[in-house]
């Protein structure tokens, strides 16, 4: 895929993923624009003076909330990457119809403009969090996904066409456990949920490359899934502090034991690949299902969950993986 003459839009780019996805773009990808549809000036202004400046950069104030806004600022665009979301567990929990607002009829507002407005192409960023939610942001999530894939439906005979990527905790991303943990490894303790607790992991960079293979692959109407390593949470917090007393306090509200990328009931509909599978629409004929004539079929009592990954990081491997984050909160930059 040639990316030079495409215009690419991504809403929520002031935020960790935002941030990655648009140096990758710039750096490897070269695009003719790209623009930066977010709500928060600051983050706007503090991201220019970063940086992250470039003559084929455009940012647009705007909320996904905002329909009209939507459909100025996808004007002529050719890719939309939908990253713009509330995700702060106890944030949606507190405040749910603000989670409902931004998280599902914000992702109505993004489809609703790209159909009307010809985008060839959007992929809307999800979470591990939104398979068997026990959370109102994972239910949010869910329908943002499920609102994404059945919309191919609406295209009729328009270009638009419209998938989902679905991953696991990125590392240092903000509002991830790595800050936390970094600034609880000065008083000595480190707080843990529960000692069996695991989690996917995947980095920021790693994220954003496969986010743009997924664009130059997708067909519309699939959900892709990378193959991600676990790794156990009690050993992330021995990682960033090896002196450290860890504490463990009792899982949560809405917090899972163990996380879920692909369910049983998906894996009737997904194919495997070598570094990914792909969930295909079930139940509907337009697009996406091409997949199944080139990947492997899973049984149907699969499940793809933290604890059963055949891939582990290990100690080492989590230190390799969190040491930039180490040095740069060291250096008062994080």
């Amino acid at each position: 895929m040639d990316w030079t003459d495409k215009v690419v839009l991504i809403t929520g780019g002031t935020g960790s993923f935002g941030k990655k996805f648009i140096q990758v773009m710039l750096k490897e990808y070269h695009p003719e624009k790209i623009i930066i549809y977010s709500r928060d000036e600051l983050k706007q202004y503090e991201m220019q003076n970063s940086g992250i400046n470039d003559p084929r950069l455009r940012y647009f104030i705007g909320d996904v909330r905002d329909l009209d806004r939507m459909k100025r600022a996808f004007q002529g665009v050719d890719i939309v990457v939908h990253a713009a979301a509330l995700k702060q567990v106890p944030a949606c929990e507190y405040n749910p119809f603000e989670a409902v607002k931004t998280n599902i009829l914000g992702t109505e507002n993004v489809i609703d403009a790209a159909l009307d407005m010809g985008v060839k192409k959007v992929l809307a960023i999800s979470t591990d969090k939104a398979v068997n939610p026990v959370n109102l942001y994972g239910v949010t999530k869910l329908a943002a996904e499920k609102l994404v894939i059945q919309s191919n439906s609406y295209a009729g005979g328009r270009e638009t066409r419209l998938s989902c990527v679905r991953y696991g905790n990125v590392v240092g991303s903000r509002g991830s456990v790595v800050p936390v943990f970094l600034k609880q490894r000065a008083s000595g303790r480190l707080t843990v949920t529960d000692e069996r607790m695991t989690r996917f992991w995947i980095s920021l960079e790693q994220g954003v490359h496969f986010v743009i293979r997924c664009i130059e692959q997708m067909h519309g109407g699939e959900v892709f899934v990378p193959k991600i390593p676990s790794m156990k949470v009690k050993d992330l917090a021995a990682a960033v502090a090896p002196e450290a007393e860890i504490a463990y306090t009792g899982i949560r509200p809405g917090e899972k034991l163990h996380e879920v990328l692909i369910s049983e009931d998906e894996a009737r509909n997904t194919v495997e690949f070598d570094d990914m599978f792909i969930v295909q629409p079930s139940g509907t004929t337009w697009f996406g299902r091409d997949w199944e004539k080139s990947g492997k079929k899973l049984p149907d009592d699969y499940h793809y969950s933290s604890n059963n990954n055949n891939e582990w990081l290990d100690l080492e491997g989590i230190k390799k993986m969190i040491a930039p984050f180490m040095e740069s909160y060291d250096q008062e930059e994080f």
